[in-house]
């Protein structure tokens, strides 16, 4: 082997343990976040009136949400819980297999995003048998949220865009069915 190969290698190793190392930190930099925003909303909103913020526009109320979006799927914690373990692994493998360059940084945020969304909310189905929700649209009547719904909303459109403006075809999303990167 080469100088030239062994320093390139090492610099390879060195850049994804670095970039590992960066999501894993954010990843559960979010996970607090969430989850203590979802902790003072217990403290603060359970049994309270909601406290408007924009009057007619928004507020936090205090939900506890045992189904999905717009009450559906009601108590069925189990395939919500499993669901978000598949997702969670299923992010961490295509992960491993995106090319650790600086073309794939929006790429990973948005898995770290996505997987902190799903984390949260599972964290909670787990503890509670439900999950805490406090952010209100009633400007629009939009379902009540929480921080973790916000990643995934927040993932899924940079995704979308991504996927129309930064990414150009089937080269360079190779990593998928090839070679590690």
């Amino acid at each position: 082997m080469t100088t030239e190969n062994y320093t390139n290698q090492n610099h390879s190793k060195k850049t994804k343990t670095l970039c590992w190392l960066i999501s894993i930190l954010s990843l559960t930099a979010a996970l607090v976040i969430d989850q203590l925003t979802k902790h003072l909303a217990v403290v603060y909103l359970k049994g309270e009136s909601a406290k408007v913020l924009i009057d007619g526009v928004f507020e936090l109320s205090y939900l506890e949400n045992r189904g999905a979006a717009f009450g559906m799927m009601q108590n069925m914690q189990h395939f919500f819980v499993a669901g978000a373990a598949v997702i969670f692994l299923l992010l961490i493998f295509l992960y491993g297999r995106m090319p650790f360059t600086r073309k794939y940084i929006p790429l990973r945020v948005c898995a770290v995003l996505l997987g902190a969304g799903a984390v949260g909310n599972m964290i909670d189905r787990i503890r509670l048998n439900y999950v805490v929700d406090f952010f209100y649209f009633s400007l629009i009547d939009f379902p009540v949220f929480n921080v973790a719904d916000c990643y995934v909303v927040v993932a899924c459109i940079m995704f979308a865009l991504l996927i129309l403006f930064y990414y150009k075809g089937d080269d360079d999303f190779r990593f998928l069915h090839g070679k590690r990167g």
